[in-house]
């Protein structure tokens, strides 16, 4: 399963020819892609207008959601804890998501660099760049 980061959803929702859009579609198909809370709250905070904001959480509402837990908290606080030893700093928001992947056993499909600094991550590589999806 993948859980795609709000940098994927972008190009999705503005940009219909993008390799993200075409990707995201393939993972829906194959209902292989999952929402989570942040990335949700993320894309409706960039939405210009109301209606923007249902159409966005009307074509989100039939992925599985993964709810975050005390746990996931808590391995979000941890892994920062440890990047941070190593002078890496990443958003909360981004922790959560990865501490999520983590917990779940998630790929995480990013344009985010940052995500490749932390440890145990798989980030979900597009079928384009020689990995099936």
């Amino acid at each position: 399963m993948v859980v795609a980061d709000t940098s994927v959803w972008i190009p999705f929702f503005n940009e219909p020819e993008s390799e993200e859009k075409r990707e995201l579609d393939a993972l829906i198909d194959a209902d292989r892609l999952v929402m989570v809370g942040v990335v949700l709250a993320e894309l409706i905070q960039g939405c210009r207008t109301a209606k923007e904001a249902e159409a966005t959480t009307s074509r989100l509402a039939g992925l599985r959601f993964i709810e975050t837990a005390f746990s996931t908290w808590w391995r979000a606080g941890e892994v920062s804890f440890g990047l941070r030893r190593k002078g890496v700093t990443l958003p909360l928001s981004d922790l959560v998501i990865a501490a999520l992947a983590l917990e779940h056993r998630l790929e995480i499909y990013t344009l985010d660099p940052h995500f490749k600094e932390v440890p145990g991550l798989t980030l979900y590589v597009p079928a384009r760049a020689g990995r099936g999806g």
